[in-house]
């Protein structure tokens, strides 16, 4: 890939796919880290949506020069895959316990304390920014900030339940294939980029299309039932986090595509997180899986979110920080909505803008 202007050299393909992979076991079973960069630096956590793994749904973003070059240059990257979704999974057994959401929550704890990492930055999309949601929520002390995009915060409404309860069964009978595949696909992609009877859909929606199709059936019904979960039982469903995000105090920055499915949950979040911490940005003409559809829109909304941290693309500085995140020790002016570049309303920004 080429460099861009004002940007260091950096292998993207070399570093990207020269992680390790460690199977971690934890309280509620074994999940798959791919660990990427120098394990000295602050550590960012990611977690995917439904159905998806860190290939399917980070790549775009971790592909995109200029968001590599800022991201891999301040931390080490650690990304969870879901049980069962990770390249080339078996069926699980149907005698292995279902996860609840809270499950899922621990269970990124419990990752931390297999890898020694104290206090550490999340990124989720969707169902996975849910359960980084939820954890943020459980373990205060332990998440410095989250970015999210196209988040869900609210408990599983009827017409979500019916819908998702419809896909259940469809994975259930005929796996992923076909009507399933459609599904997802409208779940992550704006109408644009699926293409249509004059358009052909774009390649980033070809691969998602081929990666989904390895997919494990019973595997994402798991995930997806936990996400999907309205029981009236509190130790299982996915709860509604609007209380419990008043207080949370990491800086949180949300990102959501004009055409996605859950843009009226992000804007909710939005509403309710601190608003000296938090900032939305709304990507236009994009849908949900904005890492993948516009990366590139990323970039400089994450770029003055990391500066309040002390963090900068290499050009900007060029040695590597070790130091561990602390946003207690930053002063009260890098905290607010300005320093990040962004407003507390909706921006709406296409990538083409910012490249």
């Amino acid at each position: 890939m080429g460099d861009s202007s004002g940007s260091v050299s950096i292998d993207v393909e070399r570093i990207y796919f020269g992680g390790k992979e460690h199977p971690v076991r934890t309280r509620y079973g074994p999940v798959s880290v791919s660990v990427y960069g120098d394990e000295d630096k602050p550590a960012l956590i990611t977690y995917p949506d439904v159905a998806l793994n860190y290939m399917s749904c980070f790549q775009g973003l971790f592909f995109c020069p200029e968001a590599a070059s800022l991201l891999l240059h301040n931390f080490c990257i650690y990304h969870i895959t879901p049980q069962g979704h990770e390249l080339g999974a078996a069926p699980i057994p149907s005698d292995v316990p279902e996860l609840s959401v809270d499950n899922l929550a621990d269970q990124v704890a419990d990752v931390l304390d297999f890898f020694g990492l104290g206090s550490v930055m999340c990124m989720g999309v969707t169902a996975g920014a849910y359960v980084l949601t939820l954890f943020a929520a459980k373990y205060r002390e332990r998440v410095l900030g989250l970015m999210l995009v196209s988040p869900l915060c609210k408990a599983p409404s009827w017409s979500e339940w019916l819908y998702n309860k419809v896909l259940l069964n469809l994975l259930y009978y005929c796996g992923t294939s076909g009507l399933v595949n459609e599904c997802f696909l409208q779940r992550y992609f704006s109408t644009e980029v699926r293409g249509s009877g004059q358009e052909p859909e774009s390649e980033i929606v070809q691969a998602c299309r081929s990666l989904l199709d390895q997919r494990q059936g019973v595997n994402v019904c798991r995930f997806l039932k936990a996400i999907n979960d309205s029981s009236t039982s509190p130790s299982i469903r996915r709860h509604d986090l609007t209380e419990a995000l008043k207080k949370l105090r990491c800086r949180t920055l949300i990102f959501v595509g004009e055409n996605s499915q859950f843009h009226a949950d992000a804007v909710h979040m939005t509403t309710k997180l601190d608003r000296r911490y938090c900032a939305l940005v709304e990507v236009q003409a994009c849908g949900s899986l904005v890492t993948e559809e516009q990366p590139h829109a990323m970039l400089i909304p994450m770029e003055y979110f990391l500066m309040g941290y002390g963090m900068y693309r290499p050009s900007q500085l060029e040695s590597s920080p070790r130091s561990t995140l602390n946003p207690f020790c930053i002063s009260p002016e890098l905290l607010s909505p300005e320093s990040m570049g962004v407003k507390l309303k909706p921006i709406k920004t296409r990538a083409s803008l910012i490249v």
